[in-house]
């Protein structure tokens, strides 16, 4: 195996501390570029992994931090914006990519992975999917003799650390026994934190990869109600479910996004219009076995009563 110079963007997140963890092992040098070094503490112990305080959106600082590495992991994104004009979406999504592209190509570094989104697309119901789509677009112009471009497009990433499962089981745990849910037949398909990171990091070399956008979902496909369900199920809460319908979930996203965190937004609702599950099973080039949410979520939802739940039954077909 080569040993990689690695430099990533948003690597102290939940996805790119995975990603990282595995670069380590393989023994790469890893460069995360963050905001605040000293709220991740817990990365510099890490010998072969260095973090590094810098302004991302800054195309010079981008320049100066890719000189001397090989490969760029670009895995900025956010959920939701402060305000509602759709531009911080815009500049997260649309124009870092931009900035990195440049910045690739201005260091020489000739090997980009980038995390785009499931179903984004340009004429998408929401400004996350539609500006996704534009990062997406970006990169892949610029894939070519120089720099070789390969992005990932992932249903709902679970994990420890995920903002899915850990964020239903904060709300669950604040109801007082009925709990309003809205869009409950939106379908997922979601993937294992660790199968993504296994994915990007087995693309670095493999040239079959070079040029691909590649859909990962994880092996079962859900409807939103059965995942909360199942999340009660795991950390003991009793909860009746009170399915919206559109018009009422419509108005608890107007309601939500003035909430502490906008745990729930009308740009989420407009994605969930379109069911985040993959056409086609995961891609073999990765040579992966999936992990289904049930064999591993109660390891840290529930860690203490893990082996007595049973698995969900999901959804047959698609």
């Amino acid at each position: 195996m080569i040993k990689r110079r690695i430099c990533m963007l948003g690597g102290t997140g939940f996805v790119g501390r995975q990603i990282a963890e595995r670069l380590y092992r393989d023994g790469h040098e890893v460069t995360i570029l963050t905001r605040r070094r000293e709220r991740h503490r817990d990365l510099l112990v890490v010998p072969t992994v260095r973090l590094v305080d810098a302004d991302i959106h800054n195309p010079a600082v981008l320049r100066r931090e890719f000189a001397g590495h090989d490969v760029a992991i670009n895995l900025v994104g956010i959920l939701n914006e402060r305000g509602h004009s759709g531009r911080g979406f815009a500049r997260v999504h649309a124009e870092l990519p931009e900035k990195v592209v440049e910045a690739c190509r201005a260091s020489g570094i000739q090997r980009l992975l980038h995390m785009s989104a499931l179903h984004a697309a340009l004429n998408a119901p929401s400004h996350y999917l539609r500006t996704k789509a534009l990062g997406e677009e970006t990169v892949h112009r610029a894939h070519g003799g120089d720099l070789a471009v390969t992005s990932f497009r992932c249903s709902v990433i679970f994990g420890p650390r995920d903002g899915f499962t850990n964020r239903f089981a904060q709300l669950l745990r604040l109801v007082p026994g009925l709990f309003p849910l809205a869009c409950p037949d939106a379908r997922f398909q979601p993937v294992y934190v660790d199968d993504v990171a296994a994915a990007f990091v087995h693309a670095l070399d493999d040239h079959q990869t070079f040029g691909q956008r590649y859909d990962l979902c994880g092996p079962k496909v859900y409807r939103l109600r059965e995942l909360v369900e199942y999340i009660a199920s795991l950390i003991g809460r009793r909860v009746h479910i009170i399915e919206l319908n559109d018009m009422l979930s419509h108005l608890q996203a107007a309601i939500m996004e003035f909430a502490p965190g906008k745990p729930f937004s009308l740009d989420n609702y407009r994605s969930l219009q379109i069911d985040s599950v993959c056409s086609k099973g995961f891609p073999a080039v990765f040579g992966i076995t999936l992990r289904t949410l049930e064999s591993v979520a109660a390891g840290w939802l529930n860690p203490h009563d893990a082996d007595r739940f049973a698995p969900l039954r999901g959804i047959a077909g698609r």
